[in-house]
């Protein structure tokens, strides 16, 4: 959608006061451990942009919180398995040999959106080291949640994710839905009998470039919306600017999902 159809259909500007007021009204209180997966289009046209959102979930959790987005770069993975678009086969030797090692202080995130890839330059926001799947964090204990990130499993007890879980973090899905929450990849590490998979990376190794294979779970979001409407009683929801929102307690639904989740997927 063009701005100017985004400023067609907005009745009034969105401002840092007015998502801040409707953050509070959601549910999100200062000192929130607040995990965030966001659509910039979804919101209606936001004075500021990208950085009065950022301002005004920053505001909502205050000094004493910390604001997590997930930081992913596809980019950042075996090349033979690239669809959106694929490159030719006699391309991936080239890719492998030349693909510069991720770096957390300069490699972009990918489909994260246009606030998370923000949040990520933002001052004091601090990256997680995981090539692929890296989280940033800003506030109190932004330096904890994204520390030691493993390499695999990538979204395991050790990993962002594990951390948010065992400090009682909330969710915000702001105008995104819950095929977004990568909350419930935690949940796919907790269940028995998760097929794996080998995946591909460049990271440093002792401070070389290094093409890296390693195994994880074959992490498989094609479920979650469904899991999410199933989840719906546990979900608080309401209005951020123009976008719907849901707001719910990270431990809630990673433990109902490892209920649900092996009695709906066939594989398991």
């Amino acid at each position: 959608m063009s701005e100017h159809d985004i400023i067609k259909q907005t009745r009034l500007p969105v401002t840092v006061s007015g998502m801040v007021r409707n953050l509070r009204k959601l549910g999100i209180r200062e000192g929130d451990h607040l995990l965030v997966h966001s659509s910039m289009s979804s919101l209606g046209w936001v004075c500021g942009g990208p950085q009065a959102v950022v301002q005004a979930l920053l505001q909502a959790v205050g000094a004493e919180g910390t604001l997590v987005m997930p930081a992913q770069c596809g980019d950042w993975s075996d090349p033979a398995e690239w669809g959106n678009p694929p490159v030719p086969q006699e391309w991936l030797e080239m890719i492998y040999n030349e693909m510069p090692a991720f770096d957390p202080a300069v490699t972009p995130t990918r489909g994260m959106g246009r606030i998370a890839e923000l949040f990520r330059t933002y001052p004091g926001t601090l990256r997680s080291e995981h090539p692929q799947v890296s989280f940033c964090a800003n506030g109190k204990y932004a330096e904890y949640i994204v520390s030691g990130h493993p390499l695999t499993p990538q979204f395991g007890e050790a990993s962002p994710l594990g951390k948010l879980y065992a400090a009682g973090a909330k969710v915000l899905l702001l105008g995104a839905g819950f095929d977004s929450c990568t909350s419930l990849h935690l949940a796919e590490t907790r269940i028995d009998r998760m097929p794996t998979k080998k995946m591909g990376t460049t990271m440093l190794v002792n401070g070389e470039r290094s093409w890296q294979w390693f195994t994880d779970y074959a992490y498989d979001s094609g479920d979650f919306d469904e899991f999410g409407a199933q989840f719906h009683s546990e979900v608080q929801h309401g209005k951020v600017g123009q976008a719907d929102c849901k707001l719910f307690e990270m431990t809630t639904a990673v433990d109902a999902a490892v209920q649900w989740l092996p009695k709906h997927r066939h594989f398991i």
